[in-house]
């Protein structure tokens, strides 16, 4: 018998617990002890002060006329505000849009104006794009500004508060309410690769859920890439980008020690992780790339330090050279749309015992599917492929935390939900341990002469090869064959000498007679470029590489 009802001997009395934000935070200051939060060089302080900041924001967001069902934009660098932000608007029942600050102007102006913000708050960098946009924004704003510089600052916008006056105003008694669980917490927008960016969406469950089922992912490895309290933690994935990954919820429901870097500068993030012991962070394969690029990182003792890297399919090439570093690199999977988490490679024991190259081999691929998260790998027809590691398919996937559809697109959120499963668009193998391969995006596959070439398979390859800084392989339009793979190889300046498209080639044409790839997959040319396009988020952006080069 299904009961829709609690028992009727329940006590009235008895509390139902919603599953929002708030709840997060019981238990916060009694693991913190005294670790710190920490802002670049400039701000530091204890979890007792940012619990009470909490409330003195809300109460001053309050006072500017922000309540249940309203939305208030961040516009900022990666920073203690930013965390503030994530809990105390949220818990007010208020709506958090965390605003791409790397789109055009035109851009976040779609953004605000579909998200129907009431305030933003902008950090003195982005004021120049609030003037170019403002006088086209739909609706009245208020503005608060926010500054490291404190002084004054020249500008047509008129803003109603200052963040710290705000905060330093507000009353450090407010007390956050409890409300239906299923209240929309935050929205933010993807960067999308046609058209305008599309609104995702998360409610206080999803949230609390997710956050739940990352802690648990990141708690049941063995031996290695765990996230625990003794560690401290660095996001390097922007706070505008899915939450930057939910992990600063993790966080400061743990109360482990957390520093944010504000702008991603090279210098400035490898001080920091030296300066502060940082242990634990998450990033894109280009921020990797450019970290571990770096003179510095070579004096730096990386041996503690754990990173996920997502967002795109980690080159193994930089995989192996994180490991050689001693830092326990490892995929993350996920996408916009699933808040992210879906799957994570990490190793079992024995994997542990495996040489380094075997370990990059799994380290690389998307894992496997993290709690409560049904992930499947289907072919046309909806039906399971083998778990062969060989037969490819579409990734489709089930979680309490995934979005429900895109902010006001009905038709564009039913194909997202196809047959009750969302359709994450990437194209991948399982094995039979349950690893998910990926082998390219359905927009990213190389189709040339009937045959599916994978684009992620030949930027592994290239991207062990002594010498290539970062690669891309894209489809370029061919009167006989329909499309061509091109490679773009940025050369790593300090180890690329002598490097040339030729010996690349000849480099793949090995992998091809060995039966790697095949001999149809050996692109006919090999671009040497000075730099490979990136989207917002620090992606390749394969759509304006396809733009660039396919008329060539």
């Amino acid at each position: 018998m299904i009961m829709d009802e609690f028992p009727s001997d329940a006590a009235p009395s008895a509390y139902k617990y919603p599953l929002i934000i708030r709840q997060l935070l019981h238990t916060t200051s009694t693991y913190a002890g005294n670790q710190e939060i920490v802002y670049g060089d400039s701000v530091r302080y204890s979890y007792p002060t940012f619990l009470e900041r909490l409330g003195r924001l809300a109460s001053g967001l309050e006072r500017l006329g922000v309540g249940q069902g309203n939305t208030v934009a961040v516009m900022d660098w990666d920073s203690h505000r930013y965390l503030e932000c994530f809990f105390a608007v949220p818990m007010m029942g208020a709506v958090l849009h965390t605003v791409n600050i790397r789109l055009s102007p035109d851009q976040i102006l779609f953004t605000i104006n579909h998200a129907d913000d009431d305030v933003i708050l902008v950090h003195d960098d982005f004021i120049p794009v609030l003037e170019q946009i403002k006088d086209r924004i739909d609706r009245a704003v208020r503005l608060v500004r926010i500054t490291d510089a404190g002084d004054a600052f020249e500008t047509s916008l008129t803003f109603d508060n200052e963040y710290e006056k705000l905060v330093a105003s507000g009353d450090e008694g407010y007390e956050f309410g409890d409300f239906d669980e299923n209240t929309r917490a935050t929205t933010f927008y993807t960067t999308g690769t046609t058209g305008s960016p599309k609104g995702v969406y998360f409610s206080h469950r999803q949230i609390v859920l997710h956050t739940l089922g990352f802690l648990t992912a990141l708690g049941w490895s063995g031996g290695h890439a765990q996230f625990h309290r003794d560690d401290v933690y660095m996001p390097i994935t922007p706070m505008f980008h899915v939450h930057a990954w939910g992990i600063p919820y993790l966080a400061t429901l743990m109360g482990v020690k957390q520093v944010y870097p504000g702008r991603y500068l090279t210098e400035t993030l490898l001080g920091l992780i030296a300066r502060e012991r940082v242990t634990f962070s998450h990033c894109v394969p280009t921020i990797l790339h450019m970290l571990l690029s770096h003179p510095q990182a070579e004096a730096l003792d990386l041996s503690g330090w754990k990173v996920i890297v997502g967002g795109s399919t980690m080159p193994k090439g930089l995989a192996k050279r994180a490991m050689e570093l001693g830092v326990d690199v490892f995929t993350g999977y996920g996408m916009s749309e699933t808040c992210p988490l879906l799957a994570l490679s990490h190793l079992d024991g024995e994997h542990l015992l495996l040489d380094i190259d075997d370990q990059v081999e799994l380290r690389c691929k998307a894992g496997r599917p993290s709690p409560l998260v049904e992930l499947r790998v289907v072919d046309t027809e909806g039906v399971d492929v083998p778990w062969d590691g060989e037969t490819t398919g579409e990734v489709v996937t089930r979680a309490p935390w995934l979005t429900q559809g895109y902010l006001k697109s009905p038709e564009q959120s039913k194909e997202l939900w196809r047959g009750g499963y969302l359709h994450t668009g990437d194209i991948g193998t399982i094995d039979e341990n349950g690893f998910i391969r990926l082998t390219d995006r359905l927009k990213d596959v190389i189709k040339s002469g009937g045959e599916w070439i994978s684009s992620l398979e030949l930027e592994h390859l290239v991207s062990q090869v002594a010498g290539v800084g970062e690669v891309a392989a894209i489809g370029v339009p061919d009167d006989k064959w329909g499309e061509r793979p091109l490679v773009l190889v940025v050369v790593d300046p300090d180890r690329g000498v002598g490097l040339s498209d030729e010996s690349i080639k000849t480099y793949l044409r090995g992998f091809a007679d060995r039966g790697v790839i095949s001999k149809w997959a050996v692109p006919d040319r090999v671009l040497l470029v000075d730099e490979i396009e990136k989207t917002s988020v620090g992606k390749i952006d394969k759509k304006v590489l396809r733009e660039k080069y396919g008329s060539l």
